[in-house]
C-alpha cells in the first residue's frame, strides 16, 4: 500500500510542477497578474486530483498483477495435478510400472519409430502356492521382490509393465536376439538370487519363467504377444525357472 502512496505522491508532484511552469506561461501571456488564488489553484487542484486519479488507477492495476499471479499460480498447480493424476493412472498401484493398458500402448508406439527390439513376458512361478500358503498380503511381498529383481535386469530405456496378476512384460528397444537372450537370462537370475522368508527363517524359492521373441519388420503387437506367449509356455513345460527366446518370422507368429 505504501508503494501505491509513494508512486502517486511522485506522480501528484510531478502534476503540480507541470501545472506551476503552465501557469508561469500561460497567466502573464494572458495579461493577468499572479494572484494568491492562481497559485492556490495551479498547486492544489492538480495536486489532489493528480494523486486521487493516480492511486487508483496504481490501486487497480497491482490488483489486477495479483490477480494475473494467482491465476499463473492456479493454473500451474492445475496442470501439475493433472500430471499426476494421468501418471498414477498410467502406473500399476502395486510395483509402479506401467500398467497392461499403457504398456501395450508404449509398445505400440515404441514399434511404430523402430523394428529393431524384442519382446519379454515373465510369469513368477507357482506363484499361487505362495498365496494359498502365507496369504496375499505375503504373497504382494514376493510379487513387489520379484517385480524389484526385473527392474535391475532391464536395460535404461526399456518399457517395463505388469500385464497381469503376476504376468510382467518387457519391450528391449533396439535388441538384438543374443542381447534379448541375456537381458532374460539376467532377469532369471536376479528372481533367483531373491531370499524370501515369508515365516520364520526358512527361505521360499522365488523364479521366473520368460518367453521372448525378437521383432519382426512387419510384425504387429498382437503376432509379438502370442510368439513370446508360446516360447513362456514353453519354458514352463520345460520345468519353469526358464527363459526361452527365439528369433521368428511375421508369417510363423
Amino acid at each position: 500500500m505504501s508503494r501505491i502512496f509513494l508512486r502517486a505522491a511522485a506522480v501528484a508532484f510531478a502534476s503540480v510542477a507541470a501545472s506551476l511552469l503552465l501557469t508561469l506561461i500561460v497567466v502573464p501571456a494572458m495579461g493577468f497578474p499572479m494572484s494568491r488564488s492562481v497559485w492556490l489553484a495551479s498547486t492544489v487542484c492538480p495536486l489532489v486530483l493528480a494523486w486521487a486519479a493516480s492511486a487508483s488507477s496504481f490501486w487497480q492495476s497491482d490488483r489486477l498483477q495479483n490477480a494475473h499471479r494467482e491465476l499463473a499460480r492456479a493454473h500451474a498447480q492445475l496442470a501439475a495435478a493433472h500430471r499426476r493424476l494421468s501418471e498414477k493412472a498410467s502406473r500399476d498401484d502395486m510395483t509402479g510400472m506401467l500398467n497392461r493398458e499403457t504398456f501395450f500402448a508404449a509398445l505400440d508406439g515404441s514399434r511404430r519409430k523402430s523394428d529393431r527390439g524384442a519382446l519379454l513376458i515373465i510369469d513368477a512361478d507357482h506363484f499361487k502356492r505362495i498365496n494359498d500358503s502365507y496369504g496375499h498380503l505375503t504373497g504382494d511381498e514376493a510379487l513387489l521382490l520379484i517385480a524389484g529383481a526385473i527392474g535391475r535386469g532391464i536395460r535404461s530405456g526399456d518399457v517395463l509393465g505388469r500385464i497381469g496378476g503376476e504376468e510382467f512384460a518387457a519391450f528391449l528397444l533396439g535388441a538384438t536376439e543374443v542381447e534379448a537372450k541375456h537381458v532374460a537370462e539376467r532377469i532369471r537370475r536376479e528372481v533367483e538370487l531373491i531370499r524370501f522368508r515369508p515365516v520364520d527363517e526358512r527361505t521360499v524359492p522365488l523364479t521366473v519363467s520368460i518367453g521372448g521373441i525378437t521383432c519382426g519388420e512387419s510384425a504387429t503387437v498382437s503376432d509379438l504377444m502370442r510368439a513370446a506367449d508360446r516360447r513362456l509356455y514353453e519354458a514352463k513345460n520345460r520345468g519353469r525357472n526358464l527363459s526361452i527366446l527365439d528369433r521368428e518370422l511375421p508369417e510363423a507368429a
